[in-house]
C-alpha cells in the first residue's frame, strides 16, 4: 500500500526581526487580506478571538487562481514563536484527509528564519502533494516579511 502521510518542509530568510514577524500570525492576522492580498482575500473568527489559542478562523485565499477557502483551529507557540494551522474544513479537504500547517521563527543576528511546514494526509495515492499550498504559504512569508519593514 503507498504511503498517503507526507510532510513538506521549507525556510524563507526574513529581513524582520522574528518577535515583530510572530506578532503578526499571533495578533495581527485580521491584517492579512491587506499584507498578502494577492493570496488572501477574506479572513473571519469563526470561534474565539483573533489572538486567542484554539480560536478557529475561516480564510478565503487564492491558489494556482482559484478561489478557495479554508478552515482551521490555531495553535500558539509563543515560547517558540510557531503558529499551526490545523485544518477542519475546505477545499483542502477535497483531496486531503489530514491537513495542518505550521510556521516557526527562528531569530537570527540580523532578521530571522521562517521555517514552514505542512503535514498532510493523502485520500488516494494519485492525488499530489501540496506543494501549490507550500508556494502560498512561502508567498505569504515574503509579503509578511515586507510588510514588518514597512511599519
Amino acid at each position: 500500500m503507498a504511503n498517503l502521510r507526507g510532510k513538506l518542509e521549507a525556510e524563507v530568510e526574513l529581513k524582520s526581526p522574528a518577535d515583530k514577524f510572530f506578532k503578526v500570525w499571533r495578533s495581527e492576522s485580521h491584517k492579512m487580506p491587506t499584507v498578502t492580498s494577492k493570496n488572501i482575500q477574506g479572513i473571519k473568527v469563526h470561534e474565539g478571538d483573533w489572538d486567542q489559542h484554539g480560536a478557529i478562523k475561516i480564510w478565503n485565499y487564492t491558489v494556482d487562481g482559484k478561489s478557495e477557502v479554508f478552515k482551521e483551529k490555531v495553535e500558539f507557540n509563543d515560547e517558540n514563536m510557531s503558529v499551526t494551522l490545523n485544518g477542519i474544513e475546505g477545499h483542502i479537504f477535497d483531496t486531503y484527509k489530514v491537513f495542518k500547517a505550521a510556521c516557526k521563527l527562528v531569530p537570527k543576528e540580523q532578521g530571522s528564519l521562517a521555517k514552514l511546514s505542512m503535514e498532510y494526509e493523502k485520500h488516494k495515492a494519485s492525488n499530489p502533494n501540496p506543494d501549490k499550498y507550500m508556494a502560498v504559504l512561502i508567498d505569504m512569508t515574503k509579503d509578511i516579511d515586507a510588510h514588518v519593514l514597512s511599519a
